[in-house]
């Protein structure tokens, strides 16, 4: 791991006179795996907007790559590498399988490799070889999340962002999601996760922050977290 990837300082986030982010901190270095917990209300799904260009910050420095994001185009966010699996999948209903997938190319004009991508996320997810010409908006919620992680590999992430992955799935289907995860990030693609369940997420994850009503309260390692009896009471049911 060669230093941070993204660097997030002091970062505040208000919208509708609520100060959904009050300042936090944070970094992912290269190759990590980094979770992002708290409850529902945290700032949490503000957060990623934020650092993907969707929300405006009301102060505070983001820098991926060493290169401050201030003041650039969303599509730009993606071109640098920055790319978010939304909370709700956001697939395009109405458009086939593979077409989903290939929205996630966009910006890009190599068609061989992207060719070769397609069919990495069709070994990652044989179930979407499949149902290719099937229309997005006819899969279950579990392979529409499919659809989802592997329109942003064909963005080809250096920092992948996941909001909520496993939101309204079958416990066997996040396994599944999960497990993919996994394999993403043992290629080495950098990843921030942000996921309601905590356990999961930390047992995923190399290292996690906590979030609480807008701040970052805690930041350990995973493993950390895990055993942390106020972590356990708060989020992990235990």
């Amino acid at each position: 791991m060669n230093g941070p990837l993204l660097q997030v300082k002091d970062l505040k986030v208000a919208y509708g006179g609520i100060h959904a982010v009050k300042g936090i901190d944070l970094e992912i270095n290269r190759g990590e795996l980094v979770a992002l917990i708290g409850a529902n209300g945290a700032g949490k799904t503000t957060t990623l907007k934020t650092l993907t260009g969707i929300c405006s910050p009301s102060s505070g420095e983001i820098l991926f790559d060493g290169k401050s994001t201030a003041k650039k185009p969303i599509y730009d966010y993606i071109k640098q590498g920055l790319v978010m699996v939304p909370e709700g999948r956001g697939i395009f209903s109405r458009l086939t399988v593979e077409e989903n997938l290939l929205m996630g190319a966009y910006t890009r004009s190599d068609k061989a490799d992207i060719a070769h991508d397609l069919e990495r996320v069709y070994y990652l997810f044989p179930r979407l070889k499949e149902r290719m010409k099937q229309l997005a908006g006819t899969l279950s919620g579990g392979e529409q999340q499919m659809v989802a992680i592997g329109r942003a590999i064909l963005g080809r992430p250096k920092l992948l962002l996941l909001d909520e992955p496993s939101m309204g799935l079958a416990p066997i289907i996040v396994q599944k999601i999960f497990d993919i995860i996994k394999m993403i990030a043992a290629e080495g693609v950098t990843m921030l996760l942000v996921e309601q369940n905590a356990k999961l997420a930390l047992q995923t994850a190399n290292r996690g922050y906590v979030m609480e009503s807008g701040k970052i309260t805690l930041a350990d390692t995973a493993a950390n977290l895990l055993a942390n009896p106020k972590i356990q009471q708060a989020y992990l049911g235990e």
